[in-house]
């Protein structure tokens, strides 16, 4: 007995043969779907563009890809610390810094220098009667007779000094030829006598000190010239030489 096979119209659509295929449709696409997982995992996936003016699709790799941003990164990195850094505000003073009055400076008062001391040379005790003096004569004989002094010549009026200290005994005209004199008695044994002179500056009895003037040269007497004729006596009127006399006391009269 044959069975009766069923009748298949032409426009009955053929579903014993599409659902295969459309499952293995459905297979494959999520075969393909699981490998581009895998693939994008891995590091690629297949960017695909359709149309006919866009070019094929091109594979890039994502690790490619990101090492070029990381690059880049880096380029510009580099490029913003190497850039100029913007010039820093003035500094600003602190109000509390410039509000402060400067400290004054003490300056050293300077000490006083001390005055000097005022040194008083003793005065000799003997001095020269009238120095830088030319000396024109000095004791001995001259013209058969004892010149009994020294003459000492400056210009007329040149002050004479006392050769020490003592006291005046004469002051005046002492006659033969010596015009005007002084006597000074030094206290000692010894006395001075200052002749020719042409002014007298004390009196007798007067207290004068070696070096104080006592008159002025002149030519008064028996004189050629002006001139100072000194004499030392050892006691009144007995004449010595005076220049060693005058030597041992410390004073050169040239003789």
């Amino acid at each position: 007995m044959q069975e009766d096979s069923p009748v298949q119209n032409e426009n009955t659509p053929d579903t014993t043969v599409e659902q295969p295929g459309r499952a293995r449709r459905r297979n494959r696409l999520i075969v393909v779907g699981a490998a581009a997982l895998v693939a994008l995992g891995l590091g690629g996936v297949a960017v695909a563009t359709s149309g006919p003016d866009r070019p094929a699709p091109t594979a890039v790799s994502l690790d490619a890809q990101s090492r070029a941003e990381a690059a880049s990164r880096a380029d510009r990195s580099a490029r913003e610390s190497s850039a100029p850094a913007s010039p820093s505000a003035s500094p600003t003073v602190s109000p509390s810094t410039a509000s402060a009055s400067p400290t004054p400076t003490r300056t050293a008062t300077a000490k006083p220098k001390p005055k000097p001391k005022k040194t008083t040379r003793p005065t000799a005790a003997w001095v020269d009667p009238m120095p830088g003096a030319s000396v024109t004569s000095c004791y001995g004989q001259r013209w058969g007779t004892l010149h009994a002094g020294i003459d000492l010549a400056l210009p007329s009026g040149t002050p004479i000094h006392a050769a020490a200290a003592g006291t005046v005994t004469q002051a005046g005209d002492a006659a033969d030829g010596y015009g005007n004199s002084v006597f000074i008695d030094h206290g000692n044994g010894y006395l001075t006598h200052y002749a020719h002179q042409s002014r007298i500056a004390v009196t007798v009895g007067q207290k004068v000190k070696a070096g104080q003037v006592i008159g002025y040269e002149g030519a008064t007497g028996d004189a050629t010239g002006p001139h100072l004729h000194f004499e030392v006596h050892q006691g009144m009127w007995n004449q010595i030489d005076p220049a060693p006399y005058m030597r041992a006391h410390g004073v050169n009269l040239g003789c």
